[in-house]
């Protein structure tokens, strides 16, 4: 998934950022609501991890914002804010879930990927491709001939194929979720990691059109 990090406490956003990366996630991080709403504009994230204080205005009003204008993104605050009401507003606003800081970064890992689940329509996280068993928590594939290790940029494009099993992805929709805004973009980073998949998963696993995209068959 690539993950939008709205947090301007140096030390927490730097902790929040490597676990996203250590789970095999994209993330793109931001320390206030005017580079927050760049993003948005110009990038379709998965997941938005949001604090309420920022030094350019209040969260809540960011999100409230991006759910007048539609967007469907999936929001998890990260707060001290932990009066009762202050959890109902925010879940009012449009928050899909709320984390009182301090918070454990495994629990966070946890609730990242419930709401991921959630929004693919599938809230079980242990799901079958042909003879592989994916365990989607545990970001973990397991054959017939046992576990299947993917680096994390193998992880991220087979999990882009997998949440749109049902239509073609672009190459350029892949690379938008490889790539974060502080690395560079390779021509032919998608076939490359496309190619490792079938060599683990199967040739026919991953069908290509050409000049159209690739779809993952179940």
């Amino acid at each position: 998934m690539r993950i939008l990090l709205v947090e301007d406490d140096e030390g927490l956003g730097t902790a929040v950022r490597d676990q996203i990366v250590a789970d095999r996630h994209l993330a793109d991080w931001v320390r206030d609501l005017a580079d927050a709403r760049a993003c948005t504009e110009t990038t379709d994230y998965d997941l938005i991890l949001l604090d309420l204080m920022l030094p350019d205005g209040r969260g809540l009003d960011f999100l409230r914002d991006l759910r007048r204008r539609g967007a469907a993104t999936p929001v998890i605050v990260l707060t001290a804010m932990d009066r009762i009401s202050d959890r109902i507003e925010g879940l009012n606003a449009g928050a899909d879930d709320y984390l009182v800081k301090p918070f454990d970064l495994w629990e966070l890992s946890a609730r990242i990927g419930a709401v991921a689940r959630r929004y693919i329509g599938n809230p079980n996280p242990v799901i079958h491709l042909g003879p592989f068993r994916v365990d989607l928590a545990m970001r973990r594939i397991t054959g017939p001939d046992g576990p299947v290790d993917l680096s994390r940029h193998e992880w991220i494009v087979f999990e882009t194929l997998m949440r749109n099993a049902d239509r073609l992805v672009s190459r350029p929709e892949i690379e938008n979720r490889i790539y974060s805004f502080d690395e560079g973009v390779e021509s032919n980073t998608v076939e490359v990691y496309v190619s490792r998949l079938r060599r683990k998963l199967g040739r026919d696993r991953i069908q290509n059109q050409r000049g159209l995209g690739y779809r993952i068959l179940k």
